[in-house]
């Protein structure tokens, strides 16, 4: 179910428009980046559990969704600057970012940029800025998550989640998984993956609070501990209870209740 006084809108990007949900309202926007596979339909769950009058667009990134039409490369510099395009056209002075895992990725680079009127960062689930233990292996593994419908019902219960999702969450994820083309859904494993983004990282002033999942395989509390909040000196890690890397359909609740904590304060 979509939030009520959502709208449809598209976004002039390069090379095309990225299709996104607005809400005009109260408080800082949150722009909300999605994860490697996801859409914006991967925060619904979340929207649906923030205040009826806050402010948001949750966007299709470049070669996902609504997005999947547009042109690449569908590297992290280029989401970078989609989300910057995304931002710049809201026109508000100020917004804070919400990225999940690839997303987090993402809003890591565009941090480290300092744009004007970045006044916070949520990460949640967020792939490091360095990679960490990544072999050619893996990298070959991740590749082939989302071949087909089998494999990324694999991924969903031996990586992705602790316990499961409702056979609806499931289709979505399915279905959003798989409406990549291939140049779109390799440019994550072929190269974001390994990307270290951590430059200027260490001047990022904004507050940014970090969301690990317990039980996430992907990129568990641990790893985040160690090889991501040493590089953010204004950040802070908080543990969601009950669930893996797809906190946003997991546990939507405690993530939409520890933003809009954090964004209570800024």
């Amino acid at each position: 179910m979509t939030p009520q006084n959502v709208v449809g809108r598209f976004f002039d990007v390069t090379g095309g428009q990225v299709y996104a949900h607005v809400r005009e309202g109260d408080g800082l926007p949150l722009v909300f980046l999605h994860y490697w596979g996801g859409s914006r339909r991967t925060w619904l769950p979340v929207l649906q559990h923030l205040d009826p009058g806050q402010a948001f667009v949750a966007y299709d990134q470049r070669g996902w969704g609504e997005s999947a039409g547009l042109p690449g490369p569908y590297g992290l510099d280029r989401l970078a600057d989609d989300a910057q395009r995304v931002v710049e056209a809201l026109g508000h002075p100020r917004h804070v970012l919400v990225g999940h895992s690839m997303g987090g990725k993402v809003a890591q680079l565009v941090a480290a940029r300092r744009p004007a009127g970045l006044a916070g960062v949520v990460l949640v689930a967020p792939a490091p800025a360095a990679p960490v233990g990544v072999t050619e292996q893996l990298q070959e593994e991740v590749g082939r998550a989302y071949e087909s419908e089998a494999s990324v019902l694999r991924s969903v219960e031996v990586m992705l989640t602790d316990g499961g999702l409702s056979p609806e969450l499931r289709r979505q994820v399915v279905e959003d998984s798989l409406r990549a083309g291939d140049e779109a859904r390799l440019a994550w494993p072929r190269g974001g993956l390994v990307q270290d983004v951590s430059a200027g990282l260490g001047d990022v002033e904004v507050p940014v609070l970090v969301l690990a999942g317990r039980h996430d395989k992907v990129d568990p509390p641990a790893v985040l501990t160690e090889h991501l909040l040493p590089l953010l000196p204004t950040a802070s890690l908080t543990v969601l209870e009950n669930t893996g890397h797809l906190s946003p359909l997991e546990v939507p609740d405690q993530v939409a209740a520890h933003i809009s904590a954090f964004v209570a304060q800024l």
